[in-house]
């Protein structure tokens, strides 16, 4: 399951050809970016773990078996950089549920979300993802936004695959509840 245009660069690499490795960091700069801020909550730190991760995968290059895709392999050692930073600096979060659940009725839906035309939505979604936890944040931009498979996350982040499927369940209702508590708080301002 490799990409070819992917592997043509790798070999390239490989070979001693260190100036090819520009290529696969022009391809991936964006996503590894955007998980990295997703985990770091800052710029500065998702620049730095993000910088990390492209120096670490040339490193170890040569590992890389072409099993997966290289993106797999990539994501997991940004998920790991990550990991790695949030432990050394003790960052401490609060879930969204506490949020949700002290301003939210239960059972309430807005059917407004539906309404929002694509580039509203994407702003409010983004908005709530930066408020998750980083490894929630992580796993929807992996499936959601990335359309990573349930197995590539598993490869990525060792989570077995029903524990991604019940955390992205989870993470659906979330999202789900956020959206319409923000969108109710955003009506109230207008009035």
């Amino acid at each position: 399951m490799k990409s070819t245009k992917d592997q043509i660069y790798i070999d390239k690499v490989l070979s001693g050809d260190t100036n090819a490795f520009a290529f696969l960091v022009n391809r991936y700069k964006n996503m590894v970016f955007t998980l990295s801020v997703n985990m770091m909550k800052n710029r500065e730190d998702a620049e730095e773990v993000a910088q990390d991760s492209f120096i670490k995968a040339y490193q170890k290059l040569h590992t890389f078996k072409s099993e997966s895709k290289f993106s797999t392999w990539l994501y997991k050692i940004v998920y790991r950089n990550a990991i790695s930073a949030l432990r050394k600096k003790k960052i401490i979060t609060i879930e969204i549920d506490s949020f949700v659940l002290d301003n939210l009725k239960s059972g309430a839906d807005f059917p407004q979300i539906e309404g929002l035309k694509g580039e509203e939505q994407k702003k409010y979604v983004k908005k709530i993802i930066a408020s998750l936890p980083e490894t929630d944040a992580f796993l929807i931009t992996l499936f959601y936004i990335n359309e990573n498979t349930v197995d590539e996350i598993e490869e990525i982040t060792d989570l077995s695959k029903s524990n991604i499927k019940v955390k992205l369940f989870r993470l659906r209702k979330k999202l789900h509840q956020a959206l319409s508590l923000l969108l109710k708080e955003e009506a109230k301002e207008l009035l």
